[in-house]
C-alpha cells in the first residue's frame, strides 16, 4: 500500500510535469511530421507513460533521477515508434538507425550516432538527443546503475529487433523475423513460437524494471539476473501480447504487423495469450519484492484489457478470459482504468 501510495501522490503528479516539459518540446519541433511523431508519442501513448512510471514503486525509496529517466525513455521509445512506422517506405535500415537510440541512450561512455541518417526528416529541434542525454545523465546517477548496466545493455540489444516490425511487406517482415530469431537463439527452459520470441524481445519492460532497480544502493548482480530472466522473456512477451491483442482489428486494418495474428485462430490466441499472463504472473511471484512486481503485471494487463477495442461484442467471451487469467487486481483495476481512459481521452490507446 505504501508503494501505491507514492505512485498516486508523488509518481503520477511528477510524472505529468515531466511530460509538460516534453510536451512543449515537442511542440516546437521545426519539421511538420517529426513534431507531429513526437506529440502523438506523448498524446496518443500517454498510457505507456503512466506506466512506465508505475516502475518506481519497485524501488524502496522516492527517486527523482529515477521518475525522470522513466518518462524519458518512454517518450523516446513511443517517439522512436512513431517515426519510424512513419518513414517505414525507406527500408529497416531506417529503422535500425533511428533505434540506436535505445541503446545509446542507457550507454554514456559511447559517442551518439546520427539517427536520422537515413530518415526523410531531421530537423527535431534537438528533440531526440534531449531525450537521449536526460537518459543519460539520469541512469548514471542511480546508485547501482553499474549492477544492472550488463544487463540493461542486453535487453536494449534484444529491442533493436523493433527495427524490423515496420516493414510494409508482411512476407519479408516475417523472413526478416525469422532471420533474427536465427541470430539470436530462444531461451533453452522454455518454449516460445519465433514470433513470441521476437515479440518478447521487442518489449523494453525489462529495461524499465532494471533501471528502477538501479535506484537503490547495494543491489546485487543475482537479484538483476533474476529480473532480466523474469521479465524477458514472460514478461514482457505479455505485454506485447496483450497489446497486439488489444490492436488487432486495427491492426488488421492499415496492414500493421500483428503478433496476435500469427495464432490460426482467436481462442487459439486467448489460450496462449491466458498461459503467457499466468507464467509471468509465477516469475513476478519468484522475484524479491515480489508483491510490487505482481501488481506492476496485474495493472500492465489491467491496461490494456481496459480499452474499447476489447469490449466489441466478438471480443468480449476472449476479453473476459483474459481478465481471469490475470487474477483478481486486474479484475479490479479493469472499470477503474476504463474511466481514467476515458477522463484521459485514452481509449484508443
Amino acid at each position: 500500500m505504501r508503494a501505491v501510495w507514492r505512485e498516486l501522490t508523488w509518481g503520477l503528479p511528477g510524472a505529468a510535469r515531466e511530460v509538460s516539459r516534453w510536451r512543449a518540446h515537442a511542440a516546437a519541433i521545426p519539421d511538420p511530421a517529426l513534431r507531429a511523431d513526437a506529440l502523438e508519442a506523448i498524446e496518443r501513448k500517454r498510457a505507456n507513460i503512466d506506466g512506465a512510471v508505475l516502475f518506481t514503486t519497485i524501488a524502496h525509496g522516492r527517486s527523482a533521477e529515477l521518475l525522470r529517466l522513466l518518462v524519458a525513455f518512454e517518450t523516446l521509445a513511443d517517439y522512436l515508434d512513431c517515426t519510424s512506422e512513419r518513414g517505414a517506405f525507406v527500408g529497416v535500415h531506417n529503422g535500425r538507425q533511428l533505434h540506436r537510440a535505445l541503446i545509446e541512450a542507457l550507454e554514456p561512455d559511447v559517442a551518439l550516432s546520427d539517427y536520422y541518417g537515413f530518415h526523410p526528416w531531421c530537423d527535431d529541434g534537438g528533440f531526440l538527443a534531449a531525450l537521449v542525454q536526460t537518459c543519460r545523465q539520469a541512469c548514471v546517477r542511480l546508485p547501482s546503475y553499474n549492477v544492472v548496466r550488463p544487463f540493461v545493455a542486453r535487453a536494449t540489444a534484444l529491442a533493436q529487433v523493433l527495427a524490423l516490425n515496420h516493414e510494409e511487406d508482411s512476407e519479408r517482415r516475417n523472413a526478416l523475423l525469422r532471420a533474427w530469431v536465427a541470430a539470436h537463439p530462444r531461451p533453452r527452459d522454455n518454449e516460445l513460437a519465433w514470433f513470441e520470441w521476437t515479440g518478447a524481445a521487442s518489449a523494453w519492460l525489462t529495461v524499465l524494471a532494471l533501471l528502477a532497480l538501479a535506484a537503490d544502493d547495494g543491489r546485487a548482480v543475482a537479484e538483476a539476473r533474476m529480473t532480466f530472466c523474469a521479465y524477458m522473456p514472460w514478461i514482457s512477451l505479455a505485454g506485447t501480447l496483450l497489446d497486439s491483442y488489444g490492436d488487432h482489428d486495427a491492426d488488421l486494418g492499415n496492414g500493421a504487423h500483428s503478433y496476435a495474428a500469427h495464432y490460426p485462430s482467436a481462442s487459439t490466441a486467448t489460450q496462449r495469450i491466458a498461459a503467457v499472463m499466468r507464467r509471468a504472473l509465477a516469475e513476478a511471484s519468484s522475484l524479491p519484492d515480489s508483491a510490487r512486481h505482481r501488481v506492476l503485471v496485474s495493472s500492465m494487463a489491467a491496461m490494456y484489457l481496459s480499452k474499447n477495442s476489447v469490449r466489441a461484442p466478438q471480443w468480449r467471451p476472449h476479453t473476459r478470459a483474459l481478465i481471469r487469467a490475470s487474477g483478481a487486481l486486474t479484475w479490479l483495476l479493469v472499470p477503474v482504468l476504463r474511466a481514467w481512459r476515458t477522463v484521459n481521452k485514452q481509449q484508443a490507446t
